[in-house]
């Protein structure tokens, strides 16, 4: 039986009319250069790129799973959502540079200080992560939403999962392919203002049916309320072996997750995550001028200290409501006999509240939310796609097409990962662990990527062998984690021999074989480069931090305006609370 009136259709009915009509006027815009197709025409002003930048970042998966850890481990997993700084990175600090180089992608930016074989092997790197992981994941977590608020959709004997999935795939694909990036940000920056308000909606429908703060606190422990606690399981060995962990890899729902890894690997994938990958970064390029660039990922960052209130806190409420008894319909879908959570019910947590606190009308709104926080995400990921293979592939081998054929590829691409997308239906909706493991790639993944990109800035002896060695060496190893997990993942009739060397590997916390990975890539980078010729002085003419010219300095000096200043130490300080506070 649904769970959805017909309010809750009629507010559904008017957020589809007011994204549609948003990518509309924007499609009826001219989109006739690569300039206006996939960066807005570098036009845009600092709250649609903030804006559009948080909505890319969290997509349905985001809400399913910070809900998911919420009702877990508690507060534990917004270690990642206090990673707001690494926006503040990215707006100070390598804004700049990508600013003055004038760039469409984050491998072009390779190619200015490396080489073309650097750009090529990030572009192709970037293009199976985002098949891998962000349209995959997306249409999973998508897919366990509509099931959970629409179970009796069937057309032509397809379920929910596949209903679902197929329209918002298929909508979200027309108006990306017709509108480029500036179609993208301006829906974005409405589906944000519409995620954070049913989010909220939720937080505060399900404390008032719990009863308030304090009997949040009282019923779910000081524990869950600590960023802290779950981090160091009982025992120095808990919190040091890199084996005996869950071979499932949760990356939402472990709740071994060591300082360790927290304190060392964590910041290292944020600083990947915001500063150097394409689908958040060209957000930024599209920029009208560096203040206005700097400007949006503050405001990102803002937005991004949300998360641990509007996600993880509603995933805390729903244990509660079901283990206070208050909602047995939600403890029978969560709670084993014994009362303690099923981690495998987990990702429910958030669809399972809208489905049972929310009165008719609210529901559809954050009905909405949650559309918006799909589509928004695989429309960051086409765009994104779509731009790495058309600018960084297809424009180095047909170097003197036209603006318009570029702009046409472009469109095709997208289509092309729309098609993908559509084929990862089956894929996903028969593995059902294939949501935790690949929450783990992009720690195997992300380190190569960041070194090459921070230690290539903040060194001008590295060159162009080095970065291509550790990007190399990094993927591999990267590469052949997935291959040893993935058997385990897909299937829980196979095993490794245990003790055997596979065994250990697989076992390995997924946090600490990252810091292996970063550790081999950023020694290999270094040890190559020291041992061949230095770069050529073009490689490194304003393109890192001692080869800014006196003129560059100046001019970026010039974009500082105080109110930044101010809101960036305000973000700082917001963090630095936040951790203060959730002590337990």
């Amino acid at each position: 039986m649904s769970v959805l009136a017909t309010i809750d259709w009629i507010f559904i009915a008017i957020y589809f009319a007011i994204i549609l009509g948003i990518a509309w006027w924007v499609i009826r815009q001219k989109n006739e250069t690569s300039d206006d197709y996939f960066l807005a025409g570098r036009n845009l002003g600092w709250f649609v790129i903030g804006a559009s930048i948080f909505a890319s970042n969290i997509g349905s998966e985001h809400i399913v799973g910070l809900a998911g850890s919420g009702a877990t481990d508690g507060v534990a997993l917004a270690h990642y959502e206090l990673h707001a700084w690494c926006l503040l990175v990215l707006g100070w600090l390598l804004a700049p540079f990508y600013m003055r180089s004038k760039i469409y992608t984050m491998p072009e930016f390779l190619e200015k200080r490396f080489s073309t074989t650097s750009r090529y092997v990030l572009s192709i790197i970037s293009l199976i992560a985002y098949v891998l992981t962000k349209v995959a994941v997306g249409i999973f977590a998508g897919g366990i939403v509509f099931g959970v608020l629409l179970p009796e959709v069937n057309v032509m004997g397809l379920n929910s999962f596949w209903v679902g999935s197929i329209l918002m795939i298929i909508l979200t694909g027309i108006y990306t392919v017709m509108g480029g990036l500036r179609a993208v940000a301006y829906t974005e920056a409405i589906q944000t203002v519409i995620l954070i308000l049913g989010s909220i909606l939720v937080t505060i429908y399900g404390l008032d049916a719990l009863g308030g703060w304090g009997e949040l606190k009282r019923i779910a422990g000081s524990e869950m309320f600590n960023l802290w606690k779950p981090l160091v399981p009982e025992g120095v060995e808990g919190t040091w072996a890199p084996v005996k962990t869950d071979t499932r890899m949760a990356w939402y729902f472990n709740s071994n997750y060591p300082w360790v890894g927290m304190l060392f690997c964590a910041p290292i994938i944020g600083l990947w995550y915001w500063c150097t990958d394409q689908y958040i970064v060209q957000r930024m390029l599209g920029a009208a001028n560096l203040t206005e660039a700097r400007r949006g990922t503050i405001a990102a960052a803002f937005f991004k200290l949300l998360p641990v209130f509007i996600f993880i806190i509603p995933g805390i409420i729903c244990f509660a409501l079901a283990a206070s008894g208050k909602m047995p319909g939600i403890a029978n879908e969560i709670l084993d006999s014994e009362g303690n959570i099923i981690n495998a019910n987990a990702q429910q947590v958030f669809p399972l509240l809208v489905a049972n606190i929310l009165p008719p009308g609210i529901r559809g709104i954050v009905v909405a939310g949650l559309l918006a926080a799909l589509m928004s995400s695989l429309a960051g990921v086409f765009n994104a796609s779509s731009t790495l293979f058309t600018m960084d592939l297809y424009s180095k081998f047909r170097p003197n097409v036209s603006e318009k054929q570029l702009v046409r590829v472009g469109r095709i691409a997208t289509a092309v990962m729309v098609v993908i997308g559509l084929l990862w239906i089956p894929v996903i909706q028969g593995s059902r662990g294939l949501y935790d493991y690949l929450q783990s790639v992009q720690g195997y993944l992300a380190p190569p990527i960041f070194v090459v990109f921070f230690f290539g800035v903040f060194n001008k002896r590295l060159n162009a062998k080095g970065a291509l060695a550790a990007l190399l060496v990094g993927f591999v190893l990267g590469l052949f984690r997935l291959i040893i997990d993935t058997p385990v993942m897909l299937s829980d009739n196979f095993t490794y021999e245990e003790g055997s060397f596979f065994w250990i590997l697989n076992n390995m916390f997924f946090q600490y074989y990252s810091l292996l990975i970063f550790l081999i890539s950023a020694i290999t980078m270094v040890v190559v480069s020291y041992a061949s010729e230095a770069p050529a002085w073009e490689k490194l003419d304003g393109l890192t931090i001692s080869t800014v010219s006196s003129e560059q300095r100046a001019e970026t000096k010039s974009t500082y305006r105080t109110i930044d200043i101010v809101f960036s130490v305000l973000v700082v300080v917001l963090i630095l609370a936040a951790y203060l506070y959730f002590q337990g």
